[in-house]
């Protein structure tokens, strides 16, 4: 069997925790944060981490076989 290689976009996008569930950051995060873009309680929520939807956790293991 070949190994496989990992998907470049997701390895920077998620990681597997101990018990095996996969943990995502916020979209929205990047440009548009002061002024008219985004309220301060919006980015406080932004700010934490939250993990991918059980429908969507085998599709990203195996994107990411090796993390």
């Amino acid at each position: 069997m070949p190994k496989i290689k990992t998907h470049s976009g997701a390895k920077k996008r998620f990681s597997l925790t101990k018990s095996g569930r996969v943990k995502r950051s916020h979209a929205y995060k990047s440009h548009l944060l002061n002024g008219h873009g985004k309220t301060p309680k919006r980015k406080r929520g932004l700010r934490k981490g939250a993990y991918a939807d059980p429908t969507n956790e085998a599709t990203i293991k195996r994107l990411i076989p090796y993390k």
